[in-house]
């Protein structure tokens, strides 16, 4: 697989455990910027797979990113609201951004299976650095028993979101998608 700057700046922007561990670990504040950017980021990937992709399997996967990515934000933002906790922008959430945004801009210039499989492949190392980031860092930073509770619950639904991406970039390495 082929890493774009744009994966490289996600994959730096989520090993943050290297940068909060030289520093604090991230507030609860922050945590909340970094899980709502994280999901958003993969909710606009979602939406440009479902336009652009003629491949079904790719386009009900991308239709699964923006509904779980989706209520995984819409719990986060009534987590933040009950807590009266404004999310913070902080330098991995900002990175999380310019990575998602470069990765689509990437993604734009492609067209049917170069797009799949770079959509995918994307996709399966994103996962893996969110739940890297989730274990490592988010979890053990959080503060408050309910955000905790939150990223714990969220959890299982990222390792099957990679486990499935998986499968799609196998089937469409076999099949030359």
């Amino acid at each position: 697989m082929k890493t774009t700057p744009a994966l490289l700046s996600t994959l730096l922007a989520l090993g943050c455990t290297g940068a909060w561990a030289e520093s604090a670990s991230p507030t609860d504040p922050q945590i909340a910027a970094i899980v709502v950017t994280a999901n958003q980021v993969d909710i606009d990937a979602g939406k440009l797979a479902k336009m652009r992709s003629k491949n079904k399997e790719v386009k009900d996967f991308a239709q699964l990113m923006v509904t779980d990515h989706t209520g995984v934000n819409k719990s986060a933002t009534e987590l933040v609201t009950k807590l009266h906790v404004t999310p913070e922008s902080n330098a991995t959430s900002q990175s999380l951004q310019k990575g998602g945004d470069e990765n689509l801009a990437a993604l734009k210039k492609l067209h049917g299976g170069a797009f799949d499989r770079a959509y995918v492949d994307h996709e399966v190392t994103y996962h893996q650095s969110v739940i890297d980031a989730v274990d490592s860092t988010l979890i053990p930073s959080a503060k408050n028993a309910e955000l905790k509770a939150l990223l714990v619950k969220v959890r299982p639904a990222f390792i099957a979101h990679l486990e499935h991406a998986k499968t799609l970039q196998a089937s469409l390495t076999k099949n030359g998608g």
